[in-house]
Parts: C-alpha cells; structure tokens; sequence
C-alpha cells in the first residue's frame, strides 16, 4: 500500500442496524465468552515451559472504539507488548518503535507472513494482492515487478505531480477564496495521479475514486470484519458481505478492462505507463506454474489504487488541519518557501529533489505523519516460525498487529507526543522520526511516490495561498476516526491568493493611492 497502508484486516465494529443483526452479534459474543473460557482453562491446566508476553484478559477488545487509542491505553499498564486470545488464537499487538523495528527489520523473515483470514482471500483474489498476499518466492516475484515499475516511472511522477498540483492551484484561484472541501479535492488530486502513472489517462478517475471509497466502507464494516474472527458465519445471510462482494466485481472490471485495452493497443518497444511495463515483464517471463499471471498485475494495480489515494490524501487533509489551528506556523513556512522560491504564482516552483532547502516543511510532514499516521494499525504480520521478541517468546502462527499510532504517541521517545510541534525536528538533539509507512521487508513500495504527493502539494499551495478556516471562529476537529486509515472530520477551508493580499499591502506602506 502507498505509505501505509489501508487493508486493516481487523476494522471497527459500530453498532447493528436491525434486530436480526442485534441477535447476529449477540450470539457472536455468546460464543466468544465461551471459547475465551475454554481457552483460559486450557492454560490453567497446563504449564508452559514458554515466556509470553502479558496475557491482557477479555476476549473483545477488537470491537473497542479508536481501537489503537485502545491498544495504546493497554500498553501504558501491560508494557508495549503484550497478547490476548481471539477465540483460540493468539495475537500480539506492538506498541513501540523499538519493537516494531526489531520485528520487522532484525528478525523480518519470522515474522513476514500475512495471516489468510476469510476476507483477505475474497478481496485479495486468493492471495495474488501484493499488500495482503503471504511470504512466499511468487509473492517475492510479485514485489520484486511492483517495485522495478515503479523506479521505472519514477523520472515522470515529479513533473506529473507538479502539472496536477499547479492546475489544481488555478482552480482554487479562480474561486477566490470560496470555501472548499479540502479533503474531496484532495482525494481527485490523489486518484487523478495514480489514474495517470498507471494506465496514461483519467477518464477513470471518478469511477475508480468512487469505487475505492466503497471497497473500504465495505471491508470495514462489522458484518465482514466479524467474518474474520468467526468464519462459519459467512453461510448465513449477510448483508454486508454482499454487498462487498459486489463491489470486488466492480473494482475487477475496471481494472480488467483496461488491462484488455492495453493488450489491444499495445505497440512494440513502447511503455506508456506501469501497466504497459508489469504486462511487458510478464509476456518476458512466458508462462507456467510458479509464474506471475496477468492476476498478480491486476491486484498490484488495485494496491496502486487503494493505498496511494485515501491514504496520501488524508495526510495532506490533516497537514491543512494542523496548519489552521497553527498560523504561525503556516507564517513560518510560507517566509521559507518565500525566501527560497519567491511569493505566489510568480514564484519558482518548488522542487522535490531541492527538498533539504525547506527543513521546517518536511519537519512539518514528518510531525503530521507521527501524529497522524495513514495507517494507523498497519497490516497484521503472521510468524513463520517459532521466535522472539523483546525477550519474549512468540510461537509460530501468532497474528502480530503493529499499533503505529501507538508508537508514534510513546511518551518515553517522543516528548509531549501529543502536541503539534514540528520544530522537534529541528532542535540540536532533534527527535527520532516515526515508522508511517512501516518498515523491513514489507515496507510501504509508495513511500517515495507519498513524500513526493504531500511535500509538491503543501508547498504550492503554501506558496500560493494563505490557509483560514471557513469562519473566523470555526477550526477543524482534531480528533482522529479509526478505521482502515485514520480521518479528519470533513470540513472546508478558504484559500486566499497571497499575491493579492502582498499587493494590497504594498499600495498602502508606499502612499500609493487604494
């Protein structure tokens, strides 16, 4: 996924709609009582010779509310990491970047599996998505495409994004400081440049945009999310697994329609964007078993789509958030961009590789990616084997839940976590940065085409405009929605033309006439 991620495998519960869905969960938890009892009297009757980690009691805590807040609250009196039974298996939730480093980058191969629930299988079209596929050489092959496709487009994203961000500039300039929709526009924005990387136009980007807004409403609702836990259910009748359904169906022929019209129009020795390249390496390797099929490129193109569209644009909707509730730092970074590239439309445009020229806005970025991680509890892990972590013994099997918001809020590295403070990252002994996009071998493959969208957009419209909430006493919630990416409360902002506001300024200190 683009930097983080988004296919939470474990979403929040809200309550049912209908008494048919009243008695449904009813008799889930019933059934969980029972097996977390079952489960307790096993290990009272027996006696493990194994160092686990702290056995946190219940059986429901993944149907809390602002589940990672949930999962922070428990490490403050369990320690980072610690376990807790679903149903009859365990799983182990991080809480510490210190934890999740070891995990996922000294002991990677342990713990590199994805556990293959119910739902993974539907939306991952058995395994072949590259986010949610398991440890295995053709998953190995599977990233080892994604990856060189994207080094391969790399030399034309820069002057795509800036082309797309300059014409969504002028769009806001010729509204005059109407109030906007942040958080949809920026949406377009993401979507329009994946739409463009991956198959050379957008003609598609409403129906993907949309699409992609569905599947994750879908997967995260609780009537699929309980499929995970209790996969019998998915015999009776489920209305939000049905929907779901639908909705993959959709999402395949989208994207295998344009897989159809790239095979068609396809001329020899020319590459036209990453769907060309993945299909080109594909008719290279021929064909046979233990081979990429067109399958694999179809899901690396729906991972293109899902995690390098909500996700990039929740993080540049939070920037704007932060930014109003902060003016002063907003005044901050426009006197850099100013300094180094000029005011307004006039000014040069801001380059991604000349980025160590603005050390307040890319400390700003990395403070919205701590407080705000994309993916707040990034992709479970499966251990492949039996292993160890932070002195504790992990058997082969475990789910591993990375809680990264959890991570990024450890009062222990990071001072007053809680707070907006980009200059952390600036002092003499400046602050460690997070883990927003992971890390070791599953690390987020958008991670560069992320930096890239969130730093060209905020310096532009930085440079260009001056940010102010909708009313003078109206500010943007704070408060973070859990779910497979971490949301803002939607809300609207005005952007005023700098050049205009510089040019009323200097009529009246020079006695011009108004």
């Amino acid at each position: 996924s683009m930097g983080c991620p988004v296919e939470v495998i474990f979403g929040l519960l809200p309550p049912p709609p209908s008494l048919l869905s009243c008695a449904m969960l009813l008799s889930v938890v019933l059934l969980l009582v029972l097996l977390a009892a079952l489960g307790w009297l096993w290990m009272q009757l027996t006696v493990s010779p194994h160092h686990f980690p702290p056995l946190v009691p219940g059986f429901l805590h993944l149907i809390q509310a602002d589940l990672p807040s949930h999962f922070l609250s428990l490490a403050q009196k369990y320690g980072p990491l610690y376990r807790f039974h679903l149903g009859i298996q365990d799983v182990v939730v991080l809480n510490s970047k210190k934890a999740i480093e070891e995990a996922f980058i000294k002991k990677w191969m342990d713990f590199s599996g994805r556990p293959q629930t119910f739902t993974i299988q539907l939306v991952s079209e058995a395994g072949k998505d590259l986010s949610l596929g398991d440890y295995t050489p053709l998953w190995k092959a599977q990233r080892k495409l994604v990856r060189s496709a994207l080094l391969y487009g790399q030399n034309n994203m820069e002057p795509l994004v800036e082309k797309m961000v300059q014409k969504l500039c002028k769009r806001f300039l010729a509204q005059a400081g109407s109030p906007v929709n942040i958080s949809e526009e920026f949406l377009t924005l993401t979507c329009s440049i994946i739409c463009f990387l991956s198959f050379g136009e957008k003609s598609s980007v409403h129906e993907i945009n949309n699409c992609v807004k569905e599947l994750m409403v879908a997967w995260d609702s609780w009537q699929v999310q309980i499929l995970d836990i209790l996969p019998f259910l998915r015999f009776f009748p489920n209305p939000g697994l049905r929907k779901l359904r639908q909705i993959i169906k959709k999402r395949d022929k989208i994207v295998q329609k344009q897989l159809r019209w790239h095979k068609e129009t396809r001329v020899e020795g020319q590459t036209r964007d990453l769907t060309d390249y993945m299909l080109q390496k594909l008719r290279e390797q021929g064909e046979g078993p233990g081979q990429l099929s067109e399958g694999h490129v179809q899901m690396a193109l729906v991972d293109l789509f899902i995690g390098g569209t909500e996700t990039i644009a929740s993080t540049l909707t939070w920037a704007v958030a932060f930014l109003l509730h902060h003016p002063e730092i907003q005044r901050r970074l426009q006197e850099e961009l100013d300094q180094e590239l000029g005011p307004g439309f006039s000014g040069n445009s801001p380059n991604y590789r000349d980025r160590a020229r603005f050390p307040l806005l890319n400390a700003t970025i990395t403070e919205v990616l701590r407080l705000r991680p994309a993916a707040p509890l990034a992709i479970p892990h499966y251990t492949k084997q039996p292993t160890s972590l932070c002195g504790f013994d992990i058997p082969k099997n475990t789910i591993i839940i990375p809680n990264i918001y959890g991570a990024h809020h450890d009062d222990s590295v990071w001072a007053q976590p809680y707070d907006f403070r980009p200059d952390r990252f600036l002092e003499p002994e400046a602050s460690p940065v997070g883990i927003p996009f992971s890390c070791g071998a599953r690390v987020c493959l958008g991670e560069h085409l992320a930096r890239l969208e969130v730093f060209v957009t905020l310096a532009q419209l930085l440079q260009a405009f001056t940010l102010q909430p909708e009313g003078s006493h109206v500010l943007p919630s704070l408060k973070p929605i859990f779910g497979s990416n971490t949301k803002a409360l939607g809300f609207k902002v005005r952007l005023l033309p700098r050049e205009a506001a510089a040019g009323v300024t200097t009529s009246a200190t020079s006695g011009s006439p108004l």
